[in-house]
C-alpha cells in the first residue's frame, strides 16, 4: 500500500510540473500589435510583407521583407515563459545593445510573444504582441 501511495504521489508531482517551451525552429510572423498611449496599431504580416524569426539554442535572428528590408539578431535567454532578447545586431544602430523582455506561450504550432519595447534613442516605448506560426 505504501509503495502504491508513493508511486501515485510521484506521478502527481511530475504531472504538475510546467512543460518547457521549445522555441527552436523557424517562425513566420502573422500579426504584430503595437500598443502605445492607449492606441493600438495592428499589422497583418500575411499581406504585402513577410517576416521570419529563426531561433536555435542560444541565438535568434529575424528578417523582414516588405516595403523595406529589416534584419537583426543576437543572443537570448529563456526561463520558463520569460524570453529575453539581447539585440546584438540590427540595421538601426539606435536599437543595437537593447535588451527586451517578453512572455512567450506556445499553443500547437503558434507562438505568442508579448512585452515592452523601449528604445530611448529611437523614441520607441510601446507594448507589442506578436503572433507567429511555426514553419514546417
Amino acid at each position: 500500500m505504501k509503495l502504491y501511495l508513493l508511486l501515485i504521489s510521484t506521478l502527481l508531482l511530475f504531472a504538475c510540473q510546467p512543460t518547457s517551451i521549445h522555441l527552436n525552429g523557424t517562425w513566420k510572423l502573422l500579426s504584430h500589435a503595437s500598443i502605445a498611449k492607449g492606441d493600438t496599431t495592428i499589422t497583418d504580416y500575411t499581406k504585402g510583407q513577410e517576416m521570419i524569426k529563426i531561433i536555435n539554442d542560444t541565438h535568434f535572428a529575424f528578417l523582414n521583407h516588405g516595403g523595406t528590408f529589416d534584419a537583426g539578431g543576437g543572443r537570448y535567454t529563456l526561463s520558463g515563459d520569460q524570453y529575453t532578447e539581447h539585440l546584438d545586431f540590427y540595421n538601426n544602430k539606435d536599437w543595437e545593445g537593447g535588451v527586451f523582455n517578453f512572455t512567450v506561450t506556445i499553443h500547437g504550432d503558434t507562438l505568442i510573444q508579448k512585452g515592452i519595447e523601449k528604445v530611448e534613442g529611437a523614441g520607441v516605448d510601446h507594448e507589442i504582441i506578436e503572433k507567429y506560426i511555426k514553419v514546417k
